[in-house]
């Protein structure tokens, strides 16, 4: 039986709200589904959301096999509700709520987590070391190299670098990580989506993609090497704007740029409501909305759960996939 764990994200965001309204749509009871959210959150929440479900709440959850024939709502410390605005108390529960799932997520071979949005500021205010799920997950399993690859219908895109300041970027390319990067990609639409024999666009680094070295030599020597050695599926490197300009992204399985606005704006032009999150190259199965916590619209019961229902149908999509190896 597979087994899908939410988190409730940032609790002052929208995170809470679209999980109830995801679960409204995809709870069944031929899976096991957790929510790790507070108590006194999660009541507020389906004040103004009405559970379509039955569920129950646990302090802690101690056996492998639960029924299924409710959510089990995991009560982890809760604390004041400061609605639309990042706080010490929401970075912490946040992180409380993704530690704890990953604890029990990791014990279970047909398991996938699945993320609500959580505020970096808050998480700062903790002193939170990690930028966010990606590199923390990164962490906790040992990944050198986690990768962000954000996934729709419309396009699979990936990022050689993530939540980077732009002046950081080239020094943080190098043949070793672009190697890790793109063997992670080829190995995620392979086994994960599979998807046989991909064609991987790779996009430069610099404007025009360099122009032969004239406005940068990181093509030169760092991102054509490792196509031309790679070229049975990876092509480019691109210029990035008359790609996307000219829908050359239709031809390709997914697209890998090297930094996070570089694919991340056309992505969400295509798929902003559709877009999937989906932490790759790790031992579980990570998948979260597109975006972000939405604090202006929150607690007005107006969010849109599209994405996250595209996460959680996107982490049984894989599970499915994993099963099938």
């Amino acid at each position: 039986m597979n087994k899908f764990f939410f988190t409730c994200g940032d609790p002052n965001g929208i995170g809470p709200e679209i999980v109830i309204k995801t679960l409204n749509q995809v709870y069944n009871s031929s899976s096991e589904f957790y929510f790790f959210c507070p108590q006194n959150i999660f009541l507020k929440n389906s004040s103004f959301i009405k559970p379509k479900f039955k569920y129950k709440f646990y302090k802690y959850i101690t056996e492998n096999d639960l029924p299924a024939n409710h959510v089990k709502i995991v009560d982890i410390n809760g604390g004041k509700i400061s609605e639309g605005k990042p706080t010490k108390t929401s970075g912490k529960i946040s992180f409380d709520s993704l530690s704890n799932a990953i604890h029990l997520v990791n014990n279970f071979d047909n398991a996938a987590l699945i993320t609500a949005p959580i505020s970096k500021t808050a998480w700062k205010l903790n002193k939170i070391k990690y930028d966010g799920h990606t590199d923390f997950l990164g962490d906790v399993f040992n990944i050198p190299n986690p990768l962000m690859l954000f996934y729709s219908k419309k396009l699979i895109a990936a990022l050689a670098t993530i939540h980077q300041p732009i002046k950081d970027v080239p020094r943080l390319l190098s043949k070793e990580k672009l190697s890790s990067i793109f063997n992670s990609v080829y190995n995620t639409l392979v086994n994960d989506l599979q998807i046989d024999s991909p064609k991987i666009a790779v996009l430069g680094l610099n404007p025009h993609a360099g122009e032969n070295g004239v406005l940068g030599n990181e093509e030169i020597k760092i991102i054509n090497p490792l196509v031309k050695k790679n070229k049975l599926y990876f092509f480019g490197p691109f210029v990035p704007d008359a790609f996307f300009g000219k829908h050359l992204y239709k031809n390709y399985n997914a697209v890998l740029g090297m930094y996070h606005d570089q694919v991340l704006i056309p992505f969400k032009m295509l798929s902003f409501d559709l877009g999937v999150n989906l932490t790759a190259n790790l031992p579980v199965i990570r998948t979260s909305p597109d975006h972000g916590t939405a604090f202006d619209i929150a607690y007005k019961g107006i969010a849109n759960p599209n994405s996250m229902i595209a996460a959680y149908n996107l982490a049984k999509l894989i599970l499915k996939n994993r099963g099938k190896r």
